[in-house]
């Protein structure tokens, strides 16, 4: 079985992706992060797709229903992020409690990005993780 995830809405800068709620999503998105990362020669391409990975996982084993993955490169920094549809809050701030079966994915996204933050809406959350992709670009104005 194939996996087919068409892209919503795709540019140089956002790619936004409908995921299925099934155990090969997370593997979907790797590659599709993977493709659009490497198109932009960025150089934190594996980063991001852990994070990504990471992401939908979390999606796929904890909520039912698809999910939407939404890449947007803005300012030298990429928003991961992730909707779903459960209400349940992950609690961010606690430290990892994982186990040999996982449960340190909030950890490695909060090792890797620069932020990370949940926006719950009615119907569900989306999980943002800010990841530095580029310097930012120089202030060429002088002060006089």
């Amino acid at each position: 079985m194939t996996v087919t995830a068409p892209s919503l809405t795709s540019s140089a800068t956002c790619l936004v992706v409908a995921l299925p709620g099934g155990p090969r999503s997370p593997a979907a998105a790797r590659r599709i992060a993977a493709g659009w990362r490497k198109a932009a020669a960025c150089p934190q391409t594996a980063d991001a797709v852990l994070i990504v990975s990471e992401l939908v996982t979390n999606a796929v084993s904890h909520t039912r229903g698809p999910c939407l993955l939404t890449l947007a490169e803005r300012g030298g920094s990429l928003d991961i992020a992730v909707s779903d549809n459960s209400e349940d809050m992950p609690d961010v701030h606690r430290p990892a409690e994982g186990g040999p079966r996982g449960g340190f994915g909030l950890e490695i996204m909060r090792h890797l990005g620069d932020s990370l933050r949940v926006v719950p809406r009615i119907g569900g959350k989306t999980i943002h993780v800010a990841l530095r992709v580029r310097a930012p670009a120089p202030d060429r104005r002088r002060s006089p």
